[in-house]
């Protein structure tokens, strides 16, 4: 197993107790880092200068990574090689804010929130490097390919007991001229044969009507 390095001098100033509010995400990053040295030493089969018969290739020094977490910006160090790249599996490919923010920029967009207050508040949970417009675009585009196989997902093999419709009214902008209206989200529900209810579909009209 990689030999890991304790930390413990980057870790003794803080543990005094007069800069409690640094300890978490130095504690954070510590830890991060230690999972991505881990990870590398086992992709390449040996540690940090280790001399093994079983070593898959050779470090090539580092490249930095800002993560955005709930305890601000963590900056992590990536290791490189000598051939052929290596990405942490803590992290995903251009990504560079965790889970946890972005559900809270994906609820913040879909309750209609601007970018630019959803920079600010992504900024209030203590990261700096702020969310830029083609990240929240992003962001919302999964959230549209999320819904569109929802509701794509076929359900002619399932059966239903009962089905009930059911309207609820949201007002939005609607038109060229984006007046604000009234509109009946309709929402469909089915009972299944063990009892269970399940979400069946959902469809925006004029009004809870028998024709809609």
């Amino acid at each position: 197993m990689p030999k890991l390095d304790s930390g413990a001098s980057s870790l003794a100033s803080l543990l005094d107790g007069s800069t409690a509010g640094e300890l978490i995400p130095e504690l954070a990053r510590h830890g991060l880092q230690q999972l991505i040295e881990l990870e590398v030493a086992a992709v390449l089969g040996a540690e940090r200068h280790e001399r093994s018969e079983d070593r898959l290739g050779y470090r090539n020094g580092y490249r930095p990574r800002t993560l955005t977490t709930q305890v601000g910006d963590i900056d992590l160090l990536i290791p490189k090689l000598r051939q052929g790249g290596f990405l942490p599996s803590i992290l995903e490919p251009r990504r560079r804010v965790d889970q946890a923010l972005y559900a809270v920029i994906m609820e913040a967009y879909i309750s209609g929130v601007s970018t630019r207050k959803v920079d600010a508040l992504v900024g209030a949970l203590g990261s700096h490097s702020g969310i830029s417009k083609s990240q929240v675009s992003r962001i919302c585009q999964e959230i549209d390919q999320q819904v569109q196989a929802f509701l794509s997902r076929p359900l002619q093999e399932a059966g239903y007991a009962y089905v009930y419709l059911d309207a609820t009214y949201l007002k939005g902008r609607l038109g060229k001229a984006l007046q604000v209206c009234s509109r009946a989200v309709v929402v469909a529900m089915g009972v299944n044969a063990d009892g269970r209810r399940e979400l069946l579909g959902i469809k925006v009209g004029d009004s809870e009507t028998e024709a809609f």
